[in-house]
């Protein structure tokens, strides 16, 4: 059984992609399901997850280490190092792990082979699971790299535990950087929640045409549509010109807001939001289940 994905992204945060993701696995009853928002997970405060996860060290690229018993406090490697991450603090020279890419340059020109490139924990990654469905997740570091890397990680995880899992739905990361191309690999349509705004109109038109690039099939809806008709009619208008399908608005809720305050989904309540997502469900599905 061949597992399809679909993924929920937004070409900038703050647009209420996690709501509608939340609201999608409720609905979905799905068992697979991942937060692939590594630089700041959300999805785990809405998902109801009551099991204790498995948890997992996510280490990126090596950086440089140096030992100082054999350094010859030369400043060999500070002078070659082109990203100004050594530095010499009371003598002795240190790699500002931060600053550091990990080119192996220092360790090279060492003449005491004093620097060693040695893999640094980037992030961990999380695993919950019960007898009813798998949730992968993670969190990257402060000032780590790699954030796509990771992402390939968590949906690796999620596909590997939830075998049989027809559906998986993916909560992807805003904006149009790694994790979002990592997220994009091998899912079978994008979901893209915009926002009635100038910024989310030019936003929306980044994120389609990544997606497009990728061969993913996209699809529409507006949150908070009401906030500007005049501009979700534009959204419309732009999706009904380049044949990408517009799947529905969603109204600006106080009760949802509530909803989400308490750690529910917008759709667990009978609220005007909550029914407008479950009408963007049934059309997204529609459309889902051909591809």
């Amino acid at each position: 059984m061949v597992m399809k994905q679909l993924l929920i992204l937004s070409g900038k945060g703050g647009t209420g992609k996690t709501t509608v993701a939340s609201a999608f696995i409720q609905l979905s009853q799905a068992r697979a399901f991942a937060d692939c928002d590594v630089d700041a997970p959300n999805l785990h405060l809405v998902a109801n997850c009551d099991s204790e996860p498995q948890r997992e060290a996510y280490y990126g690229l090596p950086k440089a280490q140096i030992h100082t018993d054999t350094c010859l406090k030369c400043g060999s490697c500070q002078y070659h190092c082109q990203f100004k991450a050594i530095e010499k603090q009371d003598g002795v020279y240190k790699v500002n792990p931060f600053a550091c890419e990990g080119c192996g340059v220092c360790s090279y020109v060492c003449p005491a082979n004093a620097i060693t490139m040695e893999e640094m924990l980037a992030g961990e990654m999380q695993l919950f699971q019960n007898a009813d469905n798998v949730f992968s997740t993670a969190q990257l570091k402060m000032g780590s790299g790699n954030s796509g890397k990771l992402v390939t990680e968590v949906k690796k995880r999620m596909r590997r535990t939830a075998k049989d899992a027809e559906i998986a739905i993916i909560d992807g990361s805003p904006g149009i950087g790694c994790p979002v191309i990592a997220s994009l690999s091998g899912v079978n349509m994008a979901l893209i929640v915009a926002e009635p705004s100038v910024s989310g109109i030019s936003d929306l038109e980044r994120i389609i045409h990544t997606a497009e690039i990728f061969h993913v099939i996209p699809v529409v809806c507006v949150n908070k549509y009401d906030t500007n008709v005049e501009n979700t009619d534009k959204i419309e208008d732009f999706c009904y010109h380049r044949d990408i399908p517009f799947v529905g608005c969603i109204p600006f809720d106080m009760e949802a807001v509530q909803a989400i305050n308490n750690g529910q989904t917008i759709v667990e309540r009978d609220c005007a939001a909550g029914r407008a997502v479950r009408e963007i469900y049934e059309k997204t599905m529609e459309l889902f289940q051909y591809m």
